[in-house]
């Protein structure tokens, strides 16, 4: 059974740092690419950021572009987000997600997406 399992979310002020981790288990994603997406109350879910299988290509969102970073290991089947200079409009349960089509494009739309994980909870406070 494939698992996506985020981790490293938290409570941070306004300009503040945090780390977020996605460990994939069940089968590899090292020849897969994979996507961060956002979703705040009363908000559809967003696209944040996303990577391609070899972690050459990246791809943001504009409003998390200089401040965000993508990046994965594919020896630990784990994908992270740095996520600095942080606001309280980043405030979001952030899911990661992954692409079951081998050595495909960055994808922002949420639909191209085939495996979610449970999200984990940032929360920025002002």
């Amino acid at each position: 059974q494939v698992q996506l399992v985020e981790s490293g979310g938290g409570l941070v002020q306004a300009g503040g740092s945090l780390r977020l981790s996605c460990a994939a288990s069940g089968r590899t994603f090292g020849s897969n690419a994979m996507g961060w997406f956002r979703q705040a109350p009363g908000k559809g879910r967003e696209f944040v950021a996303a990577i391609s299988w070899s972690g050459a290509i990246t791809h943001y969102a504009d409003s998390v572009k200089g401040r965000f970073t993508i990046s994965r290991d594919n020896a630990e089947n784990t994908v992270y987000l740095q996520m600095d200079s942080l606001k309280p409009e980043d405030t979001a349960v952030y899911y990661c997600a992954a692409d079951a089509s081998r050595y495909g494009s960055v994808w922002s739309s949420p639909r191209r997406y085939d495996y979610w994980g449970q999200g984990t909870q940032v929360t920025v406070s002002s």
